[in-house]
């Protein structure tokens, strides 16, 4: 039986600002099944792309690619913010609404030729996953898929990642 996972999201109306619609995946995680159910899902696309590597940008990039690593016994790298990673980095910036922002990835995180999966918790307007594929792209990785618990689609984040495979479980 098909879980219907967007009975574990919850909506919250004009947060973080009048107008905007915030999808909440706690309750997802809090449930033990739904969350394992979400993984596996994730999991199964990975396995059929060859994944060597998960890479999530910070932080519910972690929620989200920690497990689906665990469960292929394959390794996570976190992309990171300004000065959170200890050792030489590679840099990619991106566009916000009012400026700008930038990940760091470890100079070492992904060895060239390797099958890399992007995962996050939400597919919005698609660029903090740019600059997730970026970063792996610059240290020669090869990203054969993304992964999202969320897609919302009037925010046209696909549209920034013509030429990848996209596998979101949702779309608002």
């Amino acid at each position: 039986m098909a879980i219907d996972f967007t009975k574990y999201i919850a909506s919250v109306p004009d947060y973080p600002e009048k107008g905007v619609i915030f999808r909440d995946i706690s309750p997802l995680m809090a449930d033990g099944e739904a969350f394992h159910a979400a993984t596996d899902q994730i999991v199964k696309y990975a396995k059929d792309k060859g994944v060597e590597m998960i890479v999530g940008p910070e932080a519910r990039g972690f929620i989200v690619g920690c497990p689906v690593a665990y469960e292929l016994g394959v390794g996570f790298a976190p992309a990171r913010k300004e000065g959170k990673l200890p050792r030489a980095t590679v840099k990619a910036s991106y566009d916000l609404e009012y400026g700008t922002s930038s990940l760091y990835l470890h100079k070492d995180a992904i060895k060239p030729g390797q099958r890399v999966l992007v995962t996050d918790d939400l597919l919005a307007t698609g660029g903090t996953i740019g600059a997730t594929i970026k970063l792996v792209e610059d240290l020669g990785g090869v990203v054969v898929g993304t992964a999202f618990l969320i897609e919302l689609e009037a925010l046209h984040g696909r549209d920034q990642l013509k030429g990848y495979d996209v596998f979101s479980l949702m779309t608002y």
